[in-house]
Order: C-alpha cells, then structure tokens, then sequence
C-alpha cells in the first residue's frame, strides 16, 4: 500500500511539473524572444544612447562656449609670437583639461587651441601637433571656422591617430571676430562605454557610412560581422535620417543617425538587442523543475508516513486474526488508531459475540463506557422493546401492571411520568441520558405504541421497568 500510494502521488506531481515547465518555459520564450519585441528593443536603445551622445556634445559646445569667451583664451590668440602663443595655448589647454573632468564628468584626451586658418596653436600635455592643419583633415570642422558657430562631429584619422568625439567653439577678438577655435575631444570608446552604461546597459558601435566600424563597447565579433554585413540598412538610416531595424545571422541590432555631429550624414549610432528581452528568463523554468523535486521528495516522505500509518495497523489485524484461526480464542484487539480503532472494536464484539463472551463495556467505576448517541437513541428504544415483549406476550408479561391506572391516566401526565422514570432508570444505571430529549423520547414512544396496537388490535401503553443490568420498556394493551 505504501508503495502505490507513493506511486500514485510521485506521478500526479511529476505531470504537473512537466506541464507547468513546458507551459512557462515556452511562455517565455515567445514573451522575450520576439523579433518584433526584440527590435522594438534594439530601436529604443539606439535612440537612446544617439540622444545621450547629442546632449553630451551640446553640453561640451556651451562649457567650450564660456571658456572660449573668458578674456585669458582671447589673450592666447594675441600673443606676438608663434612660440609665445604655442606656450600660452598649451597651459590653458592643461588648465581647461584639468576643470572638464569635474564639469564634463570625464577627462578629455585633446584640448587645444585652433587658429583662423585650422591649425593647431598648442595642445594640453604636449607641444606635439603645433602646427597641424586639422582644418584641412576635417571639412566640417574647417567649415564652422569660416562661419564662427560651435559643434561637435566624430574625428577618425587613422594617420593622425584620432579617435574623438570632438566639440568646438569659436574665440572671438574683442572686436568680435572669429580668431579660432578652442577644441575638446574625448576618447570614442570611453564616450560609449560611458553611454552604454547609461543608456541602454549593453554595448554600443560608431559605424561609418562606408560600413567601418570606428569605435565600439562590449560588442561581440557576432554582432560586428551582422553589423558589417547589414552596412546597407545603416546607409539607409543615414541616409533617411531614420532609426531602423535589422536583422543578420540570429544578431538584431538598430541604426540611429548622430544628427548634429558634423552634416549627420557620416556616422551612425549601432545597438545591438539582446539575446533575450529577460537575461534571467532561462531559469524560471528551472526553478518549477527544483520545486518539483522537492515535491517528488514530499511525495515520498509524506506517502512513506502515511503508508506506515495505515499498513501497521492493518498488519497488526490480519496477525491478530491469524492467530484466533490457529486457537487463540481469548484473542483481542486493543488499537489507539484513528481510522481503524473503531473497525478493530466491532472486531472485538463480533469475536465476543460468536464464542459467547459477555462483553464488558463499563469503566473502572462501573459506569457505561459508552453510551448511545442522539442519532442511534430510537436503536436503543427499539432494544429495550425487545426485551421487555413488546410482541404477542406483552399482557402476559406486564405480571401485575394495573392496565386500568394506565388508560385512566391523561395522555400528558402518560408521557411525562413515563420520561422521566426510563431517565431516572438509566442514570441509576450509570448511563449518559444528556442527548434524549422530551420531544424525542414521546415520538419515538408514540410510534412504538402504534407499531404494538396494530398487531394487538387494542390500545398499548409502556411501562419502564429495570432488571439491574438495563432497562427494558413493557407494553401493557388496554381494555
């Protein structure tokens, strides 16, 4: 029985899991694996760290702005010679890239000071670079020179070493007229890391629209090869000005043009989608698996007590029985169980009752260890019309009754006396009489009247009597 009960349970559990694994498990698979979903993902995230790179951008232009219109950058520029300008750029280039850290949040790597025609005056850290016309490397740049407004683009030169997101503002004379440029570039790879942590989490790519990917953050050869493969839906995006979707060998990613740096039309932002919109949605599932182990294991501890519970008892019968089949007559069955301590005490007294032994069903103090309830109290009537002859004997057996004192007497004070003395005589008794009302007991005595009447054809009153062992209740005919 333990067996099967652990059985049974093992692999209603073991089907609800399964299920339940299966159900969730691809639930959330088609939740955070849609491509639609996915490259929901990947546009929101392209757009968010192109708008993140704008801002920081507009943000060095203005600190640029306030620098470049401070009368120690004017004074620079007027310096009378090439080597006194030079020196004088060079440590006010220190000095700026020593206060963009605390006002930018980062250190850039250039600071320099650029004059009317693109050449570099001085730099911050170096007197290398004096000299070089950058004006000429990067047309956008010598563009906002000629019209004196501020900017920012992507410099990428592979000859030059650059690899910058520069921002620039114009130095104006105190006349007002343009006299350079004052230039701040920061590292490609730190802008988007800095970006990726803030804006979308993941890594980021600057890709040309040639295809060439300048600069990039976290991002695996997969993506850089989807990437390189898909360079036609980033000149669309450049193209157009839009931010679109893509999708190459398994690798979602979504291109977002870099308006504002330069024409907008020569870099773009690459995001790539995760592999999943949930990172940890591969161990819900796991976890319904671990909870049904440990079902499994409840299984098997809870159907191992229970067998034990109900398989103890049982085997102590059949031994039990075992043993009154080979001779043991005096054989009885004293079980404390819940379920099955009633079955073994009617056990008991049908044993007691096929050899003839009286059973004993008194306490220590002599008093009925049990007595009837109110749902078997017409039973207990019943049997005390038994023995009292309530058939064809019942005038011979009433002995010395006075028939007439019982017919003469009024049907309410009948009831009431007889109530009260089969109460009285079975509390003398030492029986619990707690649970048979007045009401019960004068129905159930009308119906016995009637029961005898129609066999005697006359009418049959009870009398209660005691023969000291219990209480019987004789019907007397009237008339």
């Amino acid at each position: 029985m333990r067996n099967k009960i652990i059985a049974v349970n093992a692999v209603i559990m073991l089907i609800i899991g399964l299920l339940a694994f299966a159900i969730v498990r691809t639930q959330l698979v088609d939740a955070t694996s849609s491509v639609g979903q996915l490259k929901t993902s990947a546009q929101r995230d392209v757009s968010g760290a192109a708008a993140q790179l704008q801002l920081d951008g507009l943000r060095a232009e203005r600190w640029l702005a306030m620098k470049s219109a401070e009368p120690a950058t004017r004074a620079v520029l007027g310096r009378a010679t090439p080597d006194a300008r030079g020196d004088a750029a060079r440590q006010l280039c220190d000095q700026i890239a020593s206060a963009a850290q605390g006002s930018l949040g980062s250190k850039p790597s250039i600071v320099a000071v650029v004059d009317a025609s693109g050449k570099i005056v001085g730099r911050n850290g170096s007197d290398l670079n004096r000299g070089d016309d950058i004006g000429a490397s990067y047309p956008a740049f010598k563009d906002a020179i000629q019209k004196s407004y501020p900017g920012s683009d992507i410099w990428t030169d592979k000859a030059r070493a650059d690899q910058y997101i520069a921002s620039y503002a114009p130095v104006r004379d105190e006349a007002g007229r343009s006299a350079g440029m004052l230039v701040l570039g920061t590292p490609l790879n730190d802008a988007l890391a800095r970006v990726g942590d803030v804006a979308t989490g993941r890594g980021l790519l600057l890709v040309t629209s040639s295809g060439d990917i300048v600069a990039s953050s976290h991002a695996g050869d997969d993506v850089k090869k989807a990437v390189t493969e898909g360079v036609g839906d980033v000149k669309n995006a450049l193209a157009n000005g839009n931010v679109v979707a893509s999708a190459s060998h398994d690798v979602i990613f979504a291109t977002a043009p870099l308006s504002g740096f330069g024409d907008g039309k020569r870099t773009a932002v690459v995001a790539a989608a995760p592999a999943s919109l949930l990172p940890s949605a591969s161990t819900i599932p796991l976890s319904i698996l671990g909870a049904t182990a440990l079902g499994l294991i409840l299984v098997f501890a809870g159907g191992w007590f229970l067998g034990n519970y109900i398989s103890r008892p049982i085997a102590a019968l059949e031994e039990g029985l075992l043993g009154i089949l080979n001779g043991q007559s005096d054989k009885r069955f004293e079980l404390d169980h819940a379920e099955l301590g009633g079955l073994a005490f009617r056990i008991d007294q049908l044993l007691n009752q096929l050899m003839g032994v009286e059973e004993d069903n008194t306490d220590d103090e002599g008093r009925v260890s049990k007595a009837p309830t109110a749902a078997n109290f017409g039973d207990a009537l019943s049997v005390d019309r038994s023995q009292g002859g309530g058939g064809g004997g019942a005038a011979s057996s009433a002995g010395d009754v006075d028939a007439g004192r019982l017919a003469a007497e009024p049907a309410d004070a009948y009831y009431a006396r007889l109530y009260r003395e089969y109460i009285n005589a079975k509390r003398s008794l030492g029986e619990q009489v707690d649970h048979i009302t007045d009401q019960a007991f004068r129905s159930r005595i009308q119906g016995m009247e009637q029961d005898a009447s129609s066999k005697h054809g006359r009418p049959v009153r009870y009398q209660v009597q005691s023969n000291g062992r219990e209480v019987v209740l004789l019907a007397v005919p009237l008339g």
